[in-house]
Parts: C-alpha cells; structure tokens; sequence
C-alpha cells in the first residue's frame, strides 16, 4: 500500500508541475509577432474612389456594423453615414474582442498608420505592430482598387476622439496562440487588380468570397479557432449575438431542392427579399445595410448563388433559446 501511495503521491506533483509547466508557458508565448509583406496600395483623393469605398464599407463590407459605437448602430442601419470610430464588442471562448476606431483621430485611430500598414492589416491579417488579427475582416483577396478604395474612403472620414480598449484573451485563447492554432490569415492566390462589375457569376463570387463574407458565415466552422467545417455556403454557422432570446443558424445558400433556400426564389424574388430587410428583430445579418445595395451587385450574387453545387444540408435556422 505504501508503494501505492507513492506511486500516487508522485503522479499528483508531476501533474502539478506539468499543469505551472503549461501556464508558464501560455503566459510567456502567447503573444507571438508575425511578418507580412505591406501591399504597395496609396489612399486616393478621387471623389469616385472614395465613393466606391464608401460604398462598400456601408454596404456589403458591412465596415460599419462593427465599426461604430453601440449607441450609433440604428443611426447606421437608417442609413447615416456615421463616423466609423470603433465599438463593436462579442465575447467568445477566446476572448473579448472589440472593433477599433479607423477613423483618422491620430491619438485614438487610424492617423498615425501608414496606408500600407492598414493595407496589410486587411490583406494580411497583420497589425501595424506586427500581431495577428483574429479573421473578423476576410478581405485577404480582396481586390487592389477595392482595397485602395476603403483605404481613401476611411482617410477622408472626420476625425473622430473614441478610445475603444485593447481586446483581452481568455486563457483558452491565449493557449490556441502560444500553440500556434491561430496565425495570420493572408490571400488564397494573388488578388486581382480589380474585378468587372457587371451583374455575373465571376462578380457574385468575388462579392460573396471576398467583399460580403457570405462564406464565412453560411459555412459551419469552429468558434475557438474560426476554422471552417462544413461546405461552403451550406449553412450551418452560429451567428447568435449576446442577449439574444432566439437562437439563429445561417441557411443553405446551395440551390439544393430539398434544403437549400436558393431553390425557391427567382432572380426578382431574391432581390425583394433584400429590399424587404430585416424579418426577425434579433438576426445577427445586417438586413438594413444589404438592403440599399446595388442591383446589380444582387443579380450577381443571386447568378454566383444559383451556380454552385447543391449540398444536402438542413438547416432549422431560427428557434427560441432554451
């Protein structure tokens, strides 16, 4: 019995020692740097430029939703061109994160960073102090002249004073890092120069994939690291903001006949859906932002949806918390 309890005895300190091992080890690695190239992109002073940028960050980039005070947020979604100064906030397993302030305050914003600085920070997913940023922003394939295009815009923005505080990691978030289960997510191929925009399957794709993130949150994936698990765009993903009493999963958007909502609209009713917006008070899709977008921008997507492979996949997409 002796040696038994020796035996034990032993276990529980090497357990212990392993368990300081582990925190010493999270606590002093966590915080890893990383290099990225810096994307040789200037901010225009073009008034089209900047419309264009405009456009996409109060539209399908959807910049907006995150980057503004909780108290500007209906301001913005009843169509006000609110100052982008940061304050979006969610609190998942790896932590608290929170949208900073991009407009050109140089104390509390953007107006110290150069343009390529928050060109890598879009592409790359690599500060201007060479920390990853956790993949809110899936503009890595972004195109040149739409990249350019949110840079100008965010430049000519009104300076605005919004200190918004630093994200804080969990220790399971700081755990994924020191293991390295989280690094900088940068393009999947080169990006284009710029992308036709004309109401096509090529444009829809690039809208879906790179402006709008359609795919990151109609695809299933993992909320501690943010890796994808299902097939794209066959719904599946947990899109529940904090508070809410309902609990939501993003559809199917394959044209699959027996679960995808694809199969049910024509072209003119997937555009009307749209300009209906929002349905469900508490939807965590910016109904009222896609709402105002371009038709064209519409058929595209609509022409890109309709075009993928059905995927079996059914989805209950809304129902009340337990």
């Amino acid at each position: 019995m002796k040696t038994v309890g020796r035996i034990f005895k032993w276990l529980v300190i090497i357990l212990i020692v392993g368990v300081i091992a582990l925190i010493a080890f999270v606590q002093t690695s966590w915080e890893k740097e990383f290099t990225a190239d810096h994307p040789a992109i200037k901010a225009s002073t073009d008034s089209a430029i900047i419309a264009r940028g405009e456009s996409l960050a109060y539209g399908l980039a959807h910049c907006a939703v995150c980057h503004v005070p909780d108290e500007k947020l209906e301001n913005v979604l009843r169509g006000e061109k609110v100052p982008l100064s940061g304050g979006w906030e969610i609190s998942i397993p790896p932590g608290t994160f929170r949208a900073p302030n991009i407009t050109p305050d140089e104390e509390t914003g953007i107006g110290k960073l150069t343009d390529e600085e928050l060109a890598r920070t879009l592409r790359h997913m690599v500060s201007h102090d060479n920390k990853v940023v956790l993949p809110f922003m899936p503009y890595a394939n972004m195109s040149d002249a739409d990249l350019q295009a949110i840079i100008s815009f965010l430049r000519s923005q009104p300076a605005e004073y919004h200190k918004v505080p630093e994200n804080e990691y969990s220790f399971l978030g700081k755990a994924v890092m020191a293991f390295g289960l989280i690094k900088p997510t940068g393009p999947t191929k080169t990006p284009p120069k710029s992308v036709p925009i004309e109401a096509s399957v090529e444009y829809g794709k690039y809208l879906a994939n790179s402006v709008g993130d359609c795919v990151g949150c109609h695809t299933e994936r993992s909320m501690q690291t943010g890796e994808f698990l299902g097939e794209p765009f066959a719904g599946g993903g947990d899109v529940n903001e904090p508070g809410s009493t309902m609990q939501f999963t993003t559809p199917n958007l394959t044209p699959d006949q027996n679960t995808g909502i694809m199969a049910n609209w024509t072209e003119e009713e997937f555009i009307a859906r749209f300009r209906q917006g929002r349905i469900y008070e508490e939807s965590p899709m910016p109904w009222e932002l896609f709402s105002r977008v371009d038709e064209l921008e519409l058929k595209a997507l609509y022409r890109y949806l309709m075009s993928l492979d059905p995927v079996f996949n059914k989805i209950e997409v809304v129902k009340e918390k337990a």
